[in-house]
């Protein structure tokens, strides 16, 4: 795409770039199907057009269900009357299974603030997708009963690059738009859209939108015609600001042309989409509505999420009922939390007065649903479900109107991430639970309760103000919920997990505390470590230069993979040859995500596997699969470069990290382009190893274990572990891409390129993919 060019883009192009999106993306839905429910997606219809299509509607149709706090039963009704014969496959299972997964699924259009809008988008699709027919409504009707929802009639969303003919324009760029306009301007808009320094900050301004636009190519064209439009403002105002009165008589005619381009061409196009579309490209913009999805998006992560069970509606789930239990037991009848992406109040409702109340709520919105009184002076509220206004005591007969007044901490992440995601989605899920007399509890009702939309606006601005203050990357959220959750914990619990980090910190490893099962073997040989941890202090050593860590480095990876191959070929060769183990692996702040990529691949490249266990409470736990040669060898390595990765970054973010640029977005990028480098030194080292071996096993047949070549050794070693971590682990996603923000990748590439030192989004492209449960 061009920046300030004059070929534009033509409404084919713009038409043509939106629908291979949109193919591209029911794919990716589609197959996200296939693989957390294939059950499902085996069953889903032929007769209806497109397969992709088809189980990608299915899917958001599933994750909507799930944000309009509809019970499984009425997305499995919907299921039977979309599928022949549907009532008799256990579809309650697969619902359940399915909505389990997909706040994991790192797919952000089946998150609930979402999952409507793609859900009406998808089904746009089908309908353009479908055959003309001569009775038009009679089909509409039919595909209404097939789907059981109202199928998008035709209009402006059709069509949305043909907006701009109400007004006589056609979808240009600036520069094409403003060669119609006189002499002066024309010429001073070419001069300003020409200069390298607009084109860099155009270039710039996209790219940081890129991440959040998945792919659009045509909503990047917009976008990138809306930081032209932002770049030649930016110029007027400095101009005008120091011009004579004449000069800001001048401008002022570009801006009044400026303002004509948005309303006749872009804003057109911009209203013409989806809403999907629309929400898209206004939360890639900076600012609160782009926060708002880092936000949340961090504090997916830091969720553990619930498994197929909790999404019964016959029956609560062990995890609420036995919180339910305790909640009563100290007197607090509300709570709230997650459950999947959709925010969810719990209130224990014991007299008839609250039953009645509960039962007769209607769900519509009001400002008595959802108070949360925002600001520095009121932030510490009242945690009743049922009130009411006025002063005195409540009589026997007043049946209160249900709602609820929140409570939270003003410096608890959690809660004004919960608060967020309420004001995101623009309801929230009640839950009114009743006791038994035997203790136990069950569900009384659960039901949608919308929230004002000016209250939704007010409390987003307030929670990521706050938020901002509290934890200004939401790269630290994780970190700091999971403090949060430490300190909710008992003294004793307490105190194990300092003694836990205080070991950690005087543990050679530096950042990753291991739990190491008996070991039936000797692993590296003492004298062997010796040589290898003498060698990397050399490389960690900041007097060294660059060529001397490196070579040091080189010489380390070199020792251990020639004695990990000497071990396998001398185990293949015994009666009873060595089994894999496995062991977990703490890793402790800074920088948990990159020290675990760092440890994860460092294993894969030593015959390793590795899986991130998932869930709240392992978030910054690494589980290794492997023999036990290459385990050790791994630990060593990782001890050593992690040091190495994190004095490499302060030490580049200190000469290198670009004036103005966050800088912590720098090192984070730059931790990844250290970690792609040094990984590819050790496949190097390991390759050469095996190379080497090869070569004097030729040298020398009787070498070679029953006739067996050193590459079918070391692959059928990795079979075994492979196999051992598919036991442990049968069902595993893909992690998410791995995002950043920040300049200094190819510094770290270059820095680890040079050993001692190391650091768009970086896609998991080689085969090291780690996995997730």
């Amino acid at each position: 795409m061009t920046v300030s060019g004059t070929d534009g883009l033509s409404e084919q192009e713009f038409r043509q770039a939106r629908g291979d999106w949109l193919e591209i993306r029911a794919g990716d839905l589609a197959a996200l199907l296939e693989t957390a429910e294939p059950r499902l997606h085996e069953l889903l219809p032929t007769d209806l057009g497109d397969r992709n299509l088809v189980a990608a509607v299915t899917v958001a149709r599933v994750a909507a269900d799930e944000a309009r706090a509809q019970p499984v039963a009425e997305t499995v009704r919907w299921l039977e009357r979309l599928i022949p014969r549907g009532h008799l496959y256990d579809l309650e299972g697969a619902v359940r299974e399915l909505r389990s997964q997909l706040a994991t699924s790192g797919e952000p259009a089946l998150w609930s603030w979402n999952a409507e809008g793609w859900e009406e988008m998808l089904l746009w699709r089908w309908r353009w997708n479908q055959p003309a027919t001569d009775d038009l409504s009679r089909a509409r009707a039919e595909w209404r009963v097939r789907w059981s929802a109202d199928i998008p009639g035709m209009g402006d969303i059709d069509w949305p690059e043909r907006a701009p003919r109400r007004h006589g324009r056609r979808l240009v760029t600036p520069a094409e738009f403003f060669a119609d306009e006189p002499e002066p301007v024309r010429l001073l808009v070419r001069a300003v859209l020409d200069a390298p320094d607009t084109a860099a900050g155009v270039q710039d301004a996209v790219l940081l939108r890129e991440e959040h636009l998945q792919g659009a190519g045509h909503l990047m064209w917009l976008a990138e015609q809306q930081a032209c439009v932002e770049q030649l403002e930016a110029w007027r105002r400095r101009q005008q600001a120091t011009g004579s009165e004449a000069i800001r008589a001048f401008l002022a005619e570009l801006s009044e042309a400026v303002k004509r381009y948005m309303s006749l061409v872009l804003q057109p196009v911009v209203d013409a989409l989806s809403t999907c579309e629309r929400a898209l490209l206004g939360d890639s913009r900076h600012g609160a509505r782009r926060s708002a999805a880092d936000y949340l998006d961090a504090f997916l992560d830091a969720l553990e999420q619930p498994d197929a069970e909790a999404w019964r509606d016959d029956r609560l789930s062990a995890d609420v009922e036995q919180q339910a239990r305790v909640r009563d037991e100290l007197g607090e009848k509300t709570w709230h939390g997650m459950l999947g992406t959709v925010p969810v109040w719990y209130r224990v409702v014991t007299s008839r007065e609250e039953r009645a109340a509960a039962l007769a709520y209607s769900g519509k919105p009001a400002r008595s649903v959802l108070q949360v009184r925002t600001g520095a002076a009121t932030q510490s509220l009242l945690s009743d479900l049922f009130g009411f206004e006025g002063s005195g005591d409540a009589h026997e007969e007043w049946y209160p109107a249900p709602g609820i007044e929140i409570d939270y901490a003003p410096d608890s992440a959690f809660d004004l991430c919960a608060l967020l995601a309420v004001a995101q989605l623009g309801h929230a899920r009640l839950e009114f639970l009743t006791p038994l007399g035997d203790g136990r509890f069950q569900r009384l009702r659960s039901v949608r309760a919308r929230v004002r939309e000016d209250d939704t606006v007010a409390w987003r601005r307030w929670a990521l103000e706050v938020l901002s203050d509290l934890v200004p990357d939401p790269e630290d959220l994780a970190d700091l919920i999971a403090r949060e959750d430490e300190d909710d914990t008992d003294e004793s619990d307490a105190a194990d997990d300092r003694t836990r980090a205080d070991d950690d910190r005087t543990s050679p490893d530096s950042g990753a505390t291991p739990s190491v099962p008996g070991r039936t073997r000797e692993a590296l040989p003492e004298s062997l470590l010796i040589k290898v941890r003498s060698l990397l202090r050399k490389a960690e050593n900041s007097g060294a230069t660059e060529e001397e860590a490196r070579a040091y480095l080189d010489k380390a990876t070199e020792l251990m993979a020639k004695y990990g191959i000497e071990q396998a070929m001398l185990d293949d060769a015994v009666t009873e040859p060595e089994r894999p183990v496995d062991r977990i692996v703490d890793l402790y702040p800074p920088y948990v995500k990159e020290g675990r990529r760092l440890l994860a691949r460092i294993g894969y490249e030593m015959r390793c596997r590795s899986v991130y266990p998932g869930g709240k409470d392992n978030r910054h736990r690494v589980h290794l699969f492997g023999f036990e040669t290459d385990l050790q060898a791994t630990e060593v390595l990782f001890a050593s470069l992690r040091l190495q990765m994190l004095e490499g970054a302060d030490r580049a973010d200190r000469r290198h990290r670009p004036a103005g640029e966050d800088a912590r977005a720098y090192k984070r990028s730059w931790m990844l382009g250290f970690i792609r480098e040094v990984t590819a030194r050790i496949a190097a080292a390991q390759q050469a190893a095996r190379a080497a071996a090869e070569e004097e096993a030729g040298a020398d047949e009787e070498q070679l274990s029953g006739g067996r070549s050193v590459a079918l050794v070391l692959a059928d070693r990795t079979t075994v572990v492979q196999a051992q971590l598919d036991a442990r682990y049968p069902k595993l996603s893909k992690a998410r891409p791995t995002k950043f923000k920040g300049t200094g990748y190819w510094q770290g590439v270059a820095d680890g390129r040079h050993a001692d030192i190391g650091g768009s989004t970086l896609l998991d492209e080689e085969p090291n993919t780690q996995l997730t449960r």
